[in-house]
């Protein structure tokens, strides 16, 4: 069966350097490395793979992250697409876990990550001391490295680290690229899944290790966006996504949202937008 991981990039080569090497470091290696830039140029320099690397490029001012994970997965020739977040190192194991249970249980299958804080790889990747340092995050359960475990809602679905098959893709439809921008996309996508009758599992052994990055909360960067994508999700879905960003938003009295409307009475100020940003200790918001 054969492999292909994707992931998504706009600047962040670093990241993109420590994906690549724990992918090359994988006791059973893709067999492709997808590349989706959402920027005008492919990184420089990348290291070395013994698997085809290739890139794929999605315009856009905003984050285009819908239309970047199409272009990605029409891309792939795998029969297994393996999606990534660029800022996820994978273990040893993922793409090996990921590979062996794609005939049981099959479906779309979430790995555990783990929240690594700043300064935690400085060159040679080593597995041990990130599983020691490494934090899972609060609302993800923890999950055995042999254990597959059903989920109790597609709604656990999250875009960090997770595998399906390249005919549930389709049969999901992919993701809605009227999602533009941060928020919202994944979870349109989980209920697309849903429909479809893909089933969701939690798969241990395919563990990754997200690095650290600058964390705002709330995600006043991004409040246009997920304004705007929840409404969309609303109007699609007959319910909210994003309820935690959206109840920051109206406590701090940018928006009025009730269960219909949302309706926006001010935007954050640049001093806000500063002011949420959380110090480097913060791994998640």
């Amino acid at each position: 069966m054969s492999v292909s991981a994707l992931t998504l990039v706009r600047g962040r080569r670093t990241h993109l350097v420590n994906l690549i090497a724990g992918l090359n470091a994988s006791t059973r290696k893709p067999d492709e490395l997808v590349v989706a830039y959402m920027q005008d140029a492919p990184h420089a320099d990348l290291p070395a793979t013994d698997f085809p690397m290739r890139n794929v490029f999605v315009e856009g001012d905003e984050m285009p992250l819908a239309a970047a994970r199409n272009r990605a997965a029409a891309t792939a020739v795998g029969e297994q697409l393996i999606f990534l977040d660029v800022d996820c190192v994978p273990s040893p194991t993922l793409v090996e876990r990921y590979a062996e249970t794609a005939g049981w249980p099959g479906g779309i299958r979430l790995g555990e990550v783990l929240y690594l804080p700043a300064g935690a790889i400085d060159g040679a990747i080593d597995v041990d001391a990130l599983d020691r340092i490494g934090v899972r995050h609060p609302a993800k359960p923890p999950i055995a490295t042999d254990e597959i475990r059903p989920t109790p809602s597609h709604g656990e679905l999250w875009g960090l680290s997770f595998a399906l098959s390249a005919s549930d893709w389709a049969r999901a439809g992919g993701m809605d690229e009227r999602y533009v921008g941060y928020g919202g996309e994944e979870t349109d996508f989980a209920a697309r899944l849903e429909c479809a009758g893909v089933p969701m599992w939690w798969i241990g052994g395919a563990r990754a290790y997200h690095q650290h990055h600058v964390v705002h909360t709330p995600a006043f960067q991004h409040f246009d966006a997920i304004v705007r994508n929840a409404r969309l999700f609303r109007a699609t879905w007959g319910r909210w996504c994003m309820d935690y960003w959206l109840g920051q938003f109206a406590e701090r009295g940018l928006i009025a949202w009730d269960a219909d409307t949302i309706t926006v009475l001010r935007g954050p100020t640049a001093a806000e937008v500063a002011a949420s940003r959380m110090p480097p200790e913060t791994l998640f918001s």
